[in-house]
């Protein structure tokens, strides 16, 4: 069984940057896809970032296009999304999901592994 565990989450200022972090429980994450979703209050989650367990392809939602980068570092079976110039409607529970042996895809149905999300508070 894989477990998910998203950290970095908090409160920051609009314009601000925050790095989350999605640990994974097992020493094969580099088997696998990951991507990031989002929810905010009274929406639906909505695909935000997502990386390919071989070639490093990554996808981004357009909202998020030249703010946010993913990236992974398998030695330590974690991945990373780099959130710069954050707006107000960043705000939102983030959640990292993991595919073996996936594409980089924006689907959330094709992510097996999901962690319990972490907050992001962007005040303005």
């Amino acid at each position: 069984q894989v477990q998910l565990v998203e950290s970095g989450g908090g409160l920051v200022q609009a314009g601000g940057s925050l790095r989350l972090s999605c640990a994974a429980s097992i020493r094969t994450f580099s088997n696998y896809a990951v991507a990031w979703f989002r929810q905010a209050p009274g929406k639906e989650r909505e695909f935000v970032a997502s990386i390919s367990w071989i070639g490093g392809i990554t996808n981004f939602a357009d909202s998020v296009k030249g703010r946010f980068t993913i990236s992974r570092d398998n030695a330590k079976n974690t991945v990373y999304l780099q959130m710069n110039s954050l707006k107000s409607e960043d705000t939102a529970v983030y959640y990292c999901a993991g595919s073996r042996f996936g594409n980089a895809v924006i689907v959330p149905s094709q992510y097996s592994y999901w962690g319990q999300g972490t907050q992001v508070t962007v005040s303005s």
